[in-house]
């Protein structure tokens, strides 16, 4: 995917960072040594939340985006936004044992463990165009296994899209591997 006036105009850029000033950081959650970034003074704001949804949903404008898939929690705020801008159907990816339909399944690796994400079977057909989204590109590990489940479900991935991106943890690498376009709005 070519670059898009969110990456090149300047002005945007401005707006760009007055969103990012409007993330705060909450030092020591969920546990010591971790700085939260909270995108909860964003969600505050209408005009936030409008600037978001257009940065994010102008780049899909015409391209016949069948399904916007949004992983659960915060990934769902975007993704019903972004699905209204586009018209597009929403697909919600959520923690297991929450979906009440059949499910398929991923598995993903933590610091601590393993979980696992699902979707419904019949929430992705064969061939579809999605994008994926949700609010944070941290180590890429939840992400991997959205992108998993689109897979299986023979979905068609267009662009994988964060609210924000936390680069010193190196998620995009672990799951860019050449295959799908990443765009985060916003960088820390």
């Amino acid at each position: 995917m070519e670059k898009t006036f969110v990456e090149t105009d300047l002005n945007v850029q401005k707006e760009i960072q007055e969103l990012r000033s409007l993330i705060r950081d909450i030092p020591d959650f969920p546990k010591p040594g971790i700085i939260f970034k909270d995108i909860t003074p964003l969600l505050h704001k209408a005009w936030a939340i409008q600037k978001i949804v257009d940065f994010i949903g102008n780049r899909y404008i015409g391209a016949g985006i069948d399904i916007v898939a949004g992983i659960e929690s915060r990934g769902f705020i975007l993704a019903s936004a972004l699905a209204y801008k586009i018209g597009a159907g929403l697909a919600i990816i959520r923690k297991p044992g929450k979906l009440p339909y059949k499910t398929v399944s991923a598995t993903y690796t933590l610091e601590y463990g393993e979980d696992k994400i699902e979707v419904h079977e019949d929430a992705i057909q064969k061939g579809m165009k999605v994008v994926l989204i949700d609010d944070v590109l941290a180590t890429g590990g939840t992400m991997g296994a959205a992108i998993d489940l689109v897979e299986k479900l023979g979905g068609k991935i267009v662009s994988i899209d964060f609210l924000l991106e936390l680069t010193f943890l190196g998620g995009r690498e672990k799951i860019e591997k050449g295959k799908y376009p990443i765009f985060s709005l916003i960088k820390f």
